[in-house]
């Protein structure tokens, strides 16, 4: 997980609920995760608040938190361009992926 800073800091955020592929294991998402973290997302400076969740019947979410909505987005994009960070998409099912962004308001 990656915490930089204080709440105060919040302004949007990027919330991705999927499943993962068949034959993937929720260890190797997390291994992926870490990875993620200290080779890419870890190097984004608005970024405040990256982990995972698991729901019921095998749905997960990846929640960023970042300074704003826009930086967050951003950095949803930068995915596609990182090479740790598409093997972690691979993990994921495409058609179970309902991926939504927001701003604080209060």
């Amino acid at each position: 997980m990656i915490q930089n800073g204080k709440v105060g800091r919040i302004g949007g955020m990027e919330f991705a609920t999927f499943k993962l592929k068949d034959g993937v294991t929720e260890e190797q998402l997390v291994a992926l995760s870490h990875q993620v973290e200290e080779q890419f997302l870890c190097q984004q400076e608005e970024l405040i608040l990256h982990f995972l969740v698991r729901g019921k019947d095998g749905v997960y979410a990846d929640v960023a938190i970042a300074s704003s909505q826009a930086k967050a987005e951003e950095y949803c994009r930068q995915w596609l361009e990182n090479e740790t960070a598409l093997t972690y998409l691979e993990l994921i099912a495409p058609d179970s992926v309902n991926m939504t962004f927001w701003t604080r308001i209060n």
